[in-house]
This record gives C-alpha cells, sequence and structure tokens, in this order.
C-alpha cells in the first residue's frame, strides 16, 4: 500500500524517554512534583508608571527542578487579552517554599498560587493570581452525521493494534482503519504529559502534520504545538500547561485532483486550539514532516509515537 511507509516509520519500537535525556514523564497530577503547583497561568493587575492599574498574564514554565522560566504578557494571557506586544520573560527558582524572580517586572515572588509583584521601592505594585483555564469546546459533543472514532464506548475498534491507556484514553501510536479523500471537520482532545516533550503529532490524510508538543509559554515556531509541522508557526501560542486536557477543531480541505491525477488545488488548513483560531485557511504546499506524498487516494488520520506518553480522547469527524 502507497501509505506503508509512514505507517512504519510510525509504529517504531519505543525506545524511553531516557535515550534522549528528558526526565520521567509525569501523567498523574496526583505524582507530580511541586513545581507543578507552581506552574501555570497567572492574572492579575500591576500598577503602571502613572498608578493606573494594568492587567497582565503571566505564564510560569517549570525547567529544571526547582527552577522556572515566567512570561509576562501585557493586557492578559494569549488568546484572552493579550494585546500582542514583546513578551517580559526571566528567570526564577524555589527557596524555603518561595518561588522567587528577581528580575520580573521589577521582582516577583509565587507563595500558595499567589504572584506578588514588588516595585523598586519594596512596596507591593501588583497581584495575580493562579488561573486553570478550559478550552470551551472540551467535551463537545458529536453533531448528527459524524463519525465518532474514539470515545469510552468505542475503545480502539477503529484503530487497529492502537492500546489503551490505565485510564481508558487513546495510546500512541494509532493509525484509524477508516480511510478519508474528502474535507471534514474534526474535533480532538489531548493530554500532554508533565516533565517531558510531549511530542506527537497529527496526520491529516496521512500527508499532513500537526504538530503537539509541550509548548506552553514559548514564543512557538514551525515545530512547537499548534504548527503545520516545519511549515508555518501557529498565530498565537494556545498551549495549556502540560496535564490539562486541550483541543483541537479542525477544518480541513482536500488537495484537488483532476481525472488523470494532476494536482489542480492545495489542501488547506483552518484549526482552533482550545477554542482560539491558530491556523486560518492556510494552503499546504504539499506533505509536511514525514507525511506522504498528496495524492487523489483516501489516506488514514495518524496519531504519532514519538516516545512520549500523548493521550487522545473524544475523536470525532464530520465529512464534508
Amino acid at each position: 500500500m502507497k501509505r506503508s511507509g509512514l505507517l512504519v516509520v510510525l509504529s517504531l519500537v519505543v525506545l524511553g524517554a531516557a535515550v534522549f535525556g528528558q526526565e520521567q514523564p509525569v501523567t498523574d497530577p496526583a505524582k507530580a512534583d511541586a513545581d507543578f503547583a507552581v506552574q501555570g497561568e497567572y492574572v492579575g493587575a500591576i500598577a503602571s508608571a502613572d498608578g493606573k492599574p494594568a492587567k497582565y498574564g503571566i505564564q510560569v514554565v517549570a525547567q529544571s527542578p526547582g527552577k522556572f522560566r515566567a512570561y509576562g504578557h501585557q493586557g492578559g494571557l494569549p488568546g484572552d487579552g493579550w494585546d500582542k506586544s514583546k513578551k517580559v520573560e526571566a528567570d526564577g527558582q524555589t527557596k524555603d517554599g518561595v518561588t522567587v524572580f528577581p528580575k520580573l517586572l521589577g521582582s516577583a515572588t509565587i507563595k500558595d498560587q499567589v504572584l506578588t509583584i514588588t516595585g523598586a521601592g519594596g512596596a507591593k505594585v501588583g497581584e495575580l493570581k493562579r488561573v486553570v483555564r478550559q478550552s470551551p469546546t472540551l467535551g463537545a459533543k458529536p453533531p448528527e452525521g459524524a463519525i465518532v472514532l474514539f470515545d469510552a464506548t468505542t475503545g480502539a475498534e477503529h484503530f487497529p493494534g492502537a492500546k489503551l491507556t490505565d485510564d481508558k484514553y487513546l495510546g500512541v501510536p494509532a493509525t484509524s482503519k477508516r480511510f478519508f479523500a474528502k474535507d471534514f471537520t474534526m474535533h480532538i482532545e489531548f493530554r500532554i504529559p508533565y516533565r517531558t516533550h510531549g511530542n506527537s503529532g497529527v496526520y491529516l490524510q496521512g500527508s499532513y502534520e500537526l504538530q503537539l508538543l509541550q509548548s506552553f509559554g514559548k514564543n512557538a515556531g514551525v515545530h512547537d504545538c499548534g504548527a503545520i509541522y516545519g511549515v508555518r508557526a501557529p498565530d498565537v501560542n494556545m498551549t495549556f500547561p502540560p496535564l490539562a486536557w486541550q483541543t483541537y477543531d479542525i477544518e480541513f480541505q482536500a488537495a484537488r485532483f483532476d481525472a488523470n491525477g494532476a494536482r489542480t488545488g492545495p489542501a488547506q488548513l483552518t484549526v482552533r486550539q482550545n477554542g482560539v483560531m491558530i491556523q486560518d485557511a492556510v494552503a499546504l504546499s504539499g506533505p509536511t514532516g514525514r507525511g506522504e506524498p498528496e495524492s487523489a487516494e483516501p489516506g488514514p488520520l495518524v496519531f504519532q509515537d514519538h516516545w512520549n506518553p500523548v493521550v487522545y480522547r473524544n475523536i470525532w469527524l464530520v465529512p464534508h
């Protein structure tokens, strides 16, 4: 079969995170370390130079144990108020139960899930509280005419050879038994583990990869979460912290071919991550990553295994 090359690559034996120098991944929040309670998103007001409060959103990303990187966003968090001005970045570390950022908007501390900003004179100028955002499409019900590819009732029947986790989520690698040639709308929910790269990807028709990665807080590029792999970065990095359930809502238009098999129009991809547009009607010049060559033939959905315990749930598709 034409698409066997991709399937072989994506079905390689799992080598283990240690091969790549990663820390042991954590898939259960109850088993996460103390840094997990510090990492996350914080929202609140900080007094500006004229004394008026200005809204800020700060994303705090766990690095090596006890150390963090903070990204400050004027106006609010990405997708929720950030004015897309240059981020403020600073490093911090935990000591005696308090996480300290000596150069974050003056200086800042985190204790008991509250981030406090202190000005040059030592006075408190702002307080931001930790928030947990949830995608507005999380748990979206399949509409009439949808093909339910994975939920609590289907098991892995639509993904031959795929394994379920102990929590009954779809593990990777997974390749759909059914192939798709036409346009479709698709909903996917995924969870990226903590303390690992969280690398995976969704191949549409086996040819075009929508990347998954632990990209929380980063300046996302063409290889980060929400990117059309190697081709186009997301318009905004809407990646939530590790172990949060996230969503991709996808509108896919297949490439067009004439009766002789000649390509007459490009595939096109629109993606909303966690409810926010990140790829808007992007025309694809050809396959991406390890994708199979474009063709008028139907192709599968492939959930890539890249040696990370990324999991999926609530997957459905509506053919057009």
